[in-house]
């Protein structure tokens, strides 16, 4: 077996590995010459087939594991004789005809590529400087909390006979929607309840139900938006044929013990203290994501050196293919985006180099201080997955259970939430006051709206 270098640039190494016919003619004499004492075939004695004779029989099939055991040792001697620490499995590529090599009429050739692990050095993540948002429950977020509760429950009486629907009001109606004369998929409905004026359906089509009655039928003519998501009805006309089938006003708001009851808890004041809990883990929550994007980026600023190639272009490629479903779905084109697809394929691409070097970076960190994500850690989180899925709970734990990837998509994230929590307890990290609003942003957005202030 002759292994021969013929790539060595940045991390990728390739290796040209021949290994002779001659060579692989030994191996399968070896081979045939080890089963035969086992072998018993009509017209021979046990043990006295000719070694002729079993090749020809068995040659072919005994052949094609030869060579795809030595394309498993060439690839291993590969790494082992060059002291490779491999990102990944080394992928194989023949050379030639294999057909040929099977029936012994022509060497072995097939290139190694292996992609190489960088080395490199970790910041000291003690030096950190990262701010983090934080923001306090006030007795104005506690009053809108209890308020919305309080119209999500309320009730809705009929209005008195004759009475004209208001903005506000619940009406009760059947509707058929067409277009161009053609009735579509989702355009129809019985004893729909809708609250005039709360943006539930296509813009337009509740503004025209004001001042309907009960009893009452109206053609509801509108445009859907040009991204509408069904991209069937993206941009075009409308007509619903509606029958109002009753109208009811909104009951008094009223916040007091009777409402706190109608939710499951004995008093207002209780009520109070379950929202205002709640609040504070919810905003701890978005706290700690704004932490965390800072965290990473701190991390991504303070690391700089070469990656794996094949890696990044296996996340470059998972990004666009979201990207392009993305841009299907919406019924856009990469100019709706206001960039050409080649800028577009840029900043992608930035994005997933970004995404493997703080993997590399977090894996580092989380394999020198012994970080690990036990078993009953991805149990609970599968356990959570499953209570999405009611009532098909065994089959999401079976589907986890038997898939070794999926386990690994569960175990990345609690993984890459540790050794951020890690590295949060020793970075110098100072919180920053904002209002609700801001720490309840999109942390890009929130970063825009802080920066210079």
């Amino acid at each position: 077996m002759q292994i021969t270098e013929t790539v060595s640039e940045g991390l990728r190494r390739e290796y040209k590995v021949v290994v002779g016919a001659a060579d692989l003619e030994e191996r399968l004499t070896g081979k045939i010459e080890e089963i035969k004492p086992r072998l018993s075939l009509k017209g021979f004695r046990p043990g006295k087939a000719p070694v002729s004779f079993l090749k020809k029989t068995y040659g072919k099939s005994m052949m094609g594991e030869i060579v795809e055991a030595a394309v498993s040792e060439g690839s291993r001697k590969a790494v082992a004789d060059n002291a490779l620490k491999p990102a990944f499995p080394p992928r194989v590529e023949p050379v030639g005809d294999v057909q040929q090599v099977i029936e012994g009429k022509a060497d072995l050739e097939f290139r190694v590529l292996i992609d190489l692990m960088p080395d490199f050095e970790l910041a000291d993540v003690s030096k950190l400087e990262v701010e983090r948002l934080v923001a306090d429950v006030t007795d104005e977020d506690m009053d809108n909390a209890v308020q919305r509760l309080a119209e999500q429950s309320r009730g809705y009486s009929p209005r008195a006979q004759g009475e004209a629907a208001q903005t506000g009001d619940a009406v009760t109606m059947d509707f058929v929607g067409s277009v161009d004369g053609e009735t579509f998929a989702g355009g129809k409905a019985e004893d729909f309840n809708l609250v005039l004026g709360s943006g539930q359906l296509v813009s337009g089509f509740e503004d025209q139900l004001v001042g309907v009655k009960p009893g009452e039928a109206r053609d509801v003519r509108v445009t859907f938006p040009a991204d509408y998501p069904e991209a069937k009805l993206a941009g075009k006309d409308a007509v619903f044929a509606v029958s109002v089938k009753e109208v009811k006003s909104p009951d008094p708001l009223v916040v007091d013990d009777e409402l706190a009851k109608k939710l499951g808890v004995d008093s207002l004041g209780t009520l109070k203290e379950r929202l205002r809990e709640q609040m504070k883990r919810e905003y701890a929550g978005a706290s700690r994501l704004h932490l965390k994007r800072r965290i990473l980026d701190a991390l991504d600023e303070k690391h700089s050196f070469s990656l794996p190639p094949t890696m990044v272009e296996g996340e470059f490629d998972g990004i666009w293919k979201q990207v392009e479903a993305e841009l299907k779905r919406e019924n856009k084109t990469f100019a709706d985006e206001g960039k050409t697809e080649e800028e577009l394929r840029q900043e992608y691409h930035d994005i997933a180099e970004r995404r493997v070097r703080l993997g590399l970076v977090l894996a580092r960190v989380g394999e020198q201080n012994g970080l690990t994500v036990a078993n009953d850690e991805i149990q609970r989180a599968v356990t959570a997955r499953a209570r999405q899925f009611p009532g098909q709970e065994q089959q999401v734990f079976d589907y986890y259970a038997r898939n070794a990837q999926a386990q690994a998509e569960i175990r990345a994230p609690l993984f890459e939430d540790k050794v951020v929590d890690f590295i949060a307890e020793l970075a110098q990290v100072t919180d920053r006051k904002v209002d609700r609003e801001t720490l309840f942003l999109d942390p890009d957005d929130a970063a825009e709206k802080l920066k210079g202030a």
